[in-house]
Order: structure tokens, then C-alpha cells, then sequence
């Protein structure tokens, strides 16, 4: 079978073809065309493209997913407000070292096992030493009097008659959770 006579891709050449959609006359002109095909088609692949493609993987995220992600930017932001802070539960100072894991954490006050609708409440979190958190249970002896101390006898009265639970949408997360985000880089940003 004789094909057609075509001009090469690269060097603009006549050639007759060997096989069909054969586009380059020799290997070199192959290799060349395919190069810069190559570095057009990553140039095509622009800022915009991936910011799409990021806008679509931010839509798919599951309910879970992005409760995860709220939870990180939350309790970050408790990490933050309370830096320098006495833990909550033993008078502790919360000083930042750079340790692996974290020096402190965000304990709650109730537990996110028995008031889930409570998770990010922002009364019910508060900068914990790791001992208390972990070793003791969140220390719920010591919380109580400073939690007192810090929100009043009446918040504390208000957070563990609360018992109403909140449904939050995708989009209610979300929300949420860029407005952690802003709130902690207002915090680093005022101290530093």
C-alpha cells in the first residue's frame, strides 16, 4: 500500500510516509517536533487549568473530609490564641519548642465522644499541656475552676446544659473553616 506524500512536521520537507500517521520525515525531526509539542502542551497546562482543576477536587470532598480539615485549622488556632497561656487543667505554661508532635494541644472541656455538636465551640476548646490531654483523660478536676476563671461561671453553665445539635453543610464548613484560617494568620501575624 502506497501512501500519500505529505510535508514533515518539523522541517517542512516532502516526504512519502512508511506507515500510516507518520507526521515527521526522520527520526531527528521526530524526536525535535516531540520536544517542543512537549513543552507547548506544559505551557498550555497554566495557573488557570490548575486552579481548576483545584476548585473541582474541593468539590468533591466528603462531608468527613472537609470536617478533618476544619478540625486541623481549628485546633491550630486554639494551639495559637493560647500560646503562652497556663494550660488549662494544671496551670502549666504552654511555651512553643518546635518538639515533633506538638508541645501542647486543644483539649475540650466536653469531650468530643459525648457532645460532638461541641467539637467547635470555641468555649468549650483551649490550649491543654499533653500530660493532662493524654495521661489524665483532659483533667476534667482541674478545667472546670479555670475554665470558670477564664469564661465565667455562666458561659460554663451555658456549654454543659447545651445539648443542641448542629448539622453543618459543606459549604458551612467550608466557610468555617477559612475563617479559622484568616483568624490564625491574623494571630502569627500580630505576633511576630
Amino acid at each position: 500500500m502506497t501512501l500519500k506524500p505529505r510535508t514533515c512536521k518539523w522541517c517542512k520537507q516532502k516526504f512519502t510516509p512508511d506507515r500510516p500517521k507518520q507526521t515527521c520525515c526522520c527520526i531527528e525531526c521526530a524526536e525535535s517536533y516531540g520536544k517542543k509539542t512537549t513543552a507547548k502542551a506544559e505551557a498550555i497546562r497554566s495557573a488557570a487549568d490548575r486552579k481548576t482543576i483545584r476548585i473541582r477536587k474541593e468539590a468533591i470532598k466528603t462531608r468527613p473530609k472537609l470536617i478533618a480539615e476544619l478540625g486541623v485549622e481549628f485546633r491550630a488556632w486554639v494551639r495559637a490564641r493560647d500560646e503562652g497561656k497556663p494550660c488549662i487543667s494544671c496551670d502549666k505554661p504552654l511555651i512553643k519548642t518546635g518538639k515533633l508532635g506538638g508541645d501542647y494541644d486543644a483539649g475540650h472541656y466536653r469531650s468530643v465522644g459525648s457532645a460532638k455538636h461541641l467539637e467547635f465551640d470555641e468555649r468549650n476548646v483551649h490550649g491543654q499541656c499533653k500530660y493532662c490531654n493524654d495521661q489524665l483523660k483532659s483533667n476534667p478536676q482541674g478545667y472546670r475552676p479555670r475554665l470558670i476563671e477564664r469564661i465565667g461561671l455562666e458561659a460554663v453553665l451555658a456549654l454543659e446544659a447545651d445539648h443542641e445539635p448542629r448539622k453543618y453543610s459543606k459549604d458551612d464548613i467550608r466557610q468555617m473553616k477559612e475563617t479559622y484560617k484568616s483568624k490564625l494568620k491574623e494571630l502569627r501575624k500580630n505576633g511576630a
